[in-house]
C-alpha cells in the first residue's frame, strides 16, 4: 500500500505560525510520525508540501498512478480551489481531508470547503493527531478494498 500525504500552503510554517491555532508540531515532526505509522502497517508514504496550487494538482495526478489513497490538508486552498477538487475527482482515490483546527469554530469563510464532499471523510480540530487519524482511516479502507478484491 502506498499513500500520498499532501500539505497545502503555509503548512511549511507549522510550529511557528499561530501555534495557538495550529499547534506546536512542525511539518517535519508530523511527517515522521506518519512515516512510523505507515511502516507499522507495511505501507509507504510520499509526503509533499507546496504553497503552489498547480504543484498540489500535479501531485494528486501522480498519486492516481501509484497510490492507494490520499490524506490532504488543503489549508486555505480547501476554501477556494476548484482545481484541487477536480484533480481529486479525476484521481478516483479514497481521500481524507484534514484540518488542524476545528473549522466550525473559525471565521465564517473557513467553515465550508470545496473538498469535503469529494472526500470519504474529513478530520478536523485535533491538531497534528488529525493526520494520524486520517491515515489510520485510509489504511483500514485500503485493507478492506484489497480484501474484497482478493475475495472476487
Amino acid at each position: 500500500m502506498r499513500f500520498l500525504i499532501l500539505h497545502g500552503p503555509n503548512l511549511n510554517l507549522l510550529g511557528k505560525r499561530e501555534p495557538q491555532i495550529y499547534g506546536h508540531s512542525t511539518l517535519k515532526e508530523i511527517d515522521a510520525e506518519l512515516q512510523a505509522l505507515a511502516a507499522a502497517h507495511n505501507a509507504e508514504l510520499r509526503c509533499f508540501q507546496s504553497n503552489f496550487e498547480g504543484a498540489l494538482v500535479e501531485a494528486i495526478q501522480q498519486a492516481a498512478e501509484d497510490c492507494d489513497g490520499i490524506v490532504i490538508n488543503p489549508a486555505a486552498y480547501g476554501h477556494t480551489s476548484i482545481a484541487l477538487r477536480d484533480a481529486l475527482l479525476a484521481a478516483q482515490l479514497p481521500t481524507v481531508e484534514v484540518h488542524l483546527s476545528n473549522l466550525a469554530k473559525r471565521e465564517p469563510f473557513r467553515r465550508q470547503t470545496l473538498i469535503s464532499d469529494v472526500a470519504v471523510g474529513s478530520i478536523v480540530g485535533f491538531g497534528a493527531l488529525s493526520y494520524s487519524l486520517a491515515l489510520t482511516a485510509l489504511l483500514q479502507i485500503a485493507t478492506a478494498q484489497s480484501t474484497r478484491s482478493g475475495e472476487q
